[in-house]
């Protein structure tokens, strides 16, 4: 007994110690880095492991270098590192892990996090590897929950929510619409164009209108890696936090994901990021935002999206109406269901013509017949 408050006093003491050294107090994250694979050499790997120990964090550095500062897990190679990282997260020697690729389990995705150029902003991408869910949509809704779980851990207490215009963007304000109505708390953010709306253009990437967007991790993937290496060619990611960690309901590994085009400020980012999930019990965060999704009919919203037929004029030979002149504009549409959204019209004997206005695709109509074709289209659910 005696012996055990001994230890406790000299680790208490020894926190201090290192607390007043580097500014960080309380208990020390055991981050692993595996070092083996960088396009940029061992070398690159091992500055960011000395960068990111300056700062109260214990960098398990797994490869074949050594430096003062650093605990070295010697390797032969990048494939016995990666056997040996998966061993150490498994037998809880660490607290996460940085590395360089991962297979993540369908349904578990990273959320990336950069420092984006007009304003200095940081902003989270959710999501940019791994797959949230075999359907598109589905798999954007469910980045959305991922986004705001690494944010909240990142001390958001409010994270804003943008979607970027992609396909899919409109299904999945829809959704997250309804999720918020059933009262999952989702604050929107505003597009910084004059027309607003939480569906971002390019500029709202660089401008970082959002604290996250979402997005598919496909587009996520090109967007943080833009946004790493703007200032390089491409070759050299040099600025942020990397492609993030990997996030999924009832997942509790921290795995980082970072680039073999990766250069040290960025991994040293991405150990910064991983401690800072340690530190805040990222995944008792997860758990919590899981709970309140689902209980606002997270897993209903997505059952009823998949369960949705189109509607039946999609299928039937509609015949188009005598043309007329189409001034007002219809937003809000999928770009793969425009056609099936103007034949209902159609069938209503409205005439419309598709096309692609300045915010994506749009449906147009006569001025007479605005109000009578939104509120079909609305029914039919095409549009909010």
């Amino acid at each position: 007994m005696a012996d055990k408050i001994e230890k406790m006093i000299a680790e208490t003491f020894l926190e201090m110690a290192q607390g007043l050294e580097t500014g960080s107090f309380g208990k020390r994250p055991k981050i692993a880095l595996t070092g083996m694979g960088s396009e940029h050499g061992e070398e690159n790997a091992m500055e960011a492991a000395l960068m990111a120990a300056k700062e109260g964090i214990d960098v398990y550095y797994i490869g074949s270098l050594e430096a003062e500062g650093v605990t070295t897990v010697k390797v032969a190679d990048d494939e016995e590192g990666h056997k040996k990282m998966e061993e150490m997260l498994a037998n809880k020697e660490v607290d996460g892990a940085v590395t360089m690729h991962f297979p993540f389990p369908i349904g578990v995705s990273t959320v990336g996090r950069a420092i984006t150029p007009s304003k200095g902003k940081e902003m989270f991408v959710a999501n940019t590897t791994g797959t949230s869910s075999a359907d598109r949509i589905e798999g954007m809704i469910k980045n959305t929950i991922y986004g705001i779980i690494a944010a909240k851990a990142c001390g958001k207490v409010n994270p804003t929510v943008g979607i970027l215009n992609v396909d899919g963007a409109r299904q999945t304000e829809k959704a997250l619409k309804e999720l918020k109505e059933n009262g999952y708390d989702i604050t929107f953010a505003e597009s910084a164009r004059a027309d607003g709306g939480c569906v971002m253009r390019g500029n709202d990437v660089l401008q970082g209108t959002p604290d996250i967007m979402v997005t598919d991790s496909l587009t996520g993937n090109i967007l943080i890696k833009m946004l790493s290496s703007y200032t390089t060619g491409g070759s050299y990611e040099a600025t942020g936090y990397g492609y993030g960690p990997g996030i999924g309901e009832g997942y509790d590994q921290l795995v980082m994901i970072v680039s073999r085009a990766s250069g040290a400020p960025l991994i040293a980012g991405a150990i910064r990021y991983a401690a800072q999930l340690v530190r805040s019990k990222v995944f008792e965060i997860a758990k919590a935002e899981f709970a309140a999704a689902n209980k606002a009919g997270l897993k209903e919203i997505l059952e009823a999206r998949k369960a949705a037929n189109k509607p039946a004029a999609a299928e039937e030979d509609v015949k188009e109406p005598p043309k007329e002149i189409v001034t007002s504009q219809i937003a809000g549409i999928e770009v793969m269901d425009l056609e099936d959204a103007v034949k209902v019209l159609w069938k209503l004997n409205i005439y419309a013509e598709s096309g692609m206005g300045c915010t994506g695709p749009i449906i147009r109509v006569s001025d007479a017949n605005l109000a009578k074709a939104e509120e079909e289209l609305k029914k039919a659910g095409y549009i909010n």
